[in-house]
């Protein structure tokens, strides 16, 4: 597959934190650990204390029942054994493209590892958000420019809603894609049916997925719970950080509370208050006194589920992980928190965008030549993509910038004029001024309607590229499938794979 690619300074909508972390800037040093480089890894791996590996292979080696050609799991109780992640939610069918490119990003950054220090063994992990519980966000995916939708009354950790929901959308879908289909009709959970087709998808990588709803690896976060809930240990050291980033031109990606964790149980995931010494689990008739909600704790762990401020710092107390791999905003967030892992003596790993990319098809990487539009063109907003390419491709003069001078040169030798014979007569100039300035514009207006229909064939091939590589305004990998891709090319994954470097920070651009 022929690649360009672009540096992601050059690219529009990247947020200047992230463009300052890869550049370098000496003043976010305070905000994050080791800088995302190849080199990084050696004191990384040597900083990352032991997890309770024991606990993390029973709890992987229980999920991953049922998949007969399951990856090495064992193997992560080797002290030799380290892992590289990202994390998502439970998307229907994988949502946009940009979550394969996450998993794509993070299986490659564990090859090179591999490579580059063979003596360790490096484990790529799935972060699965199972405790999300916001179904309207992952509830439908876009294939083929048509919506696809499930509607569901289940409430709770979406990794928790069961299958039956699913059965009318399954039977929408195109054929030639039984790996979904398989999954979604043999589970009985969303969880367990994302497992089955990440696994059938990049099982032969290595790759594991990871579904921390579990009550062993809750126990391993009592002491960060008691510290949230009993104490609010957390939210002071993020808002004072929060305030250090506001002051050098940041913005805050996230907000922290003084209680950062849900009340999960059943179909239920509530936020939890603190009301005059009482805990108060939101939109519920359930309450807590200081004695009962400690001994909630020390019991059932399991119950309490990590908003977005501790969920990092739980991935890094139950994985070996020695890096994130994460979209912009993700990135944005971490480094909010860096003050928790401080806290908690946990080690903060290194940092890492996911691989950017754009898929041209042959037909559109022809049009593309024939407008003679580069790829960092179609990234400006419509209305100015038109513009640009009018005044490119026009052979007439459509600014009457020139007559604009010109005009008020001469309302002001006529203003002079007028003033010598009645000094009142000067606004009445300055009127006529403003309506004919405005007349002048009026008629910028009208030549440029005039030139877009001498050049409304351009305009619409132009149109034609715009949707299929930023589909109803939005950029193609955060609204398109994989599936548009696959389907067509059962060797898509592999070329990505070949394509992408988890370590170079810029846009690849995928001819296909």
């Amino acid at each position: 597959m022929p690649t360009q690619s672009y540096p992601l300074q050059r690219v529009p909508g990247f947020s200047k934190l992230l463009l300052d972390y890869l550049a370098g800037k000496p003043e976010l040093n305070p905000f994050y650990g080791a800088t995302p480089t190849l080199e990084s890894f050696r004191a990384q791996i040597d900083q990352k204390k032991s997890v309770n590996r024991q606990t993390l292979v029973e709890v992987l080696t229980d999920q991953y029942q049922g998949i007969s050609d399951s990856p090495n799991i064992h193997c992560l109780l080797d002290e030799k054994t380290f892992t590289v992640s990202t994390g998502h939610q439970l998307n229907l069918l994988t949502g946009p493209l940009y979550v394969i490119y996450k998993l794509v990003s993070t299986i490659n950054l564990a090859r090179k590892l591999q490579q580059t220090y063979p003596e360790f063994k490096f484990v790529p992990v799935y972060w699965m958000a199972t405790e999300d519980h916001d179904w309207d966000e992952i509830n439908h995916f876009h294939l083929f420019g048509k919506t696809y939708t499930c509607t569901s009354s289940q409430t709770g950790a979406v990794g928790r809603f069961k299958t039956t929901d699913l059965a009318d959308l399954i039977n929408q879908l195109p054929a030639g894609i039984p790996i979904f289909k398989d999954a979604y009709q043999s589970s009985e959970t969303l969880t367990e049916a994302v497992r089955k087709y990440v696994h059938a998808l990049f099982g032969e990588t290595g790759l594991l997925c990871i579904d921390a709803d579990d009550a062993r690896l809750k126990g391993l976060l009592k002491s960060v719970i008691e510290a949230d809930v009993l104490t609010q240990a957390h939210q002071k050291p993020v808002h004072d950080t929060d305030e250090k980033l506001v002051s050098l031109g940041y913005k805050p990606q996230i907000h922290a509370r003084e209680i950062n964790f849900f009340y999960m149980k059943g179909d239920l995931r509530e936020r939890i208050e603190q009301r005059n010494g009482t805990y108060h689990v939101l939109n519920t008739d359930i309450r807590f006194t200081q004695e009962a909600i400690e001994a909630e704790i020390a019991n059932h762990p399991e119950n309490f589920s990590p908003n977005v401020v501790l969920r990092p710092l739980y991935q890094e107390i139950i994985l070996p992980n020695l890096a994130y791999l994460g979209g912009p905003a993700e990135v944005g967030y971490w480094f909010q928190l860096k003050s928790i892992f401080d806290l908690h003596q946990v080690p903060y790993p290194i940092l890492l965008p996911r691989n950017f990319a754009l898929v041209v098809p042959p037909l559109v990487e022809k049009r593309l030549e024939k407008l003679e539009l580069s790829i960092l063109d179609l990234f400006q907003e419509a209305h100015v993509l038109r513009a640009t390419f009018i005044d490119k491709h026009t052979k007439n003069i459509l600014d009457l910038g020139d007559e604009h001078e010109r005009l008020s040169t001469l309302m002001s030798k006529i203003a002079q004029k007028a003033q010598a014979i009645d000094e009142t007569l000067e606004p009445a100039v300055l009127a006529e001024e403003t309506r004919w300035q405005k007349g002048l514009d009026r008629l910028t207006k009208k030549m440029r309607k005039a030139e877009e229909r001498n050049q409304e064939t351009g305009l619409r091939q132009l149109a034609a590229v715009k949707q299929d590589l930023f589909p109803e305004g939005h950029w193609q990998e955060r609204y398109t499938n994989f599936l548009e891709f696959y389907m067509s090319d059962p060797a898509f994954l592999a070329k990505l794979y070949a394509a992408f470097d988890p370590l170079s920070f810029e846009l690849t651009v995928l001819n296909h």
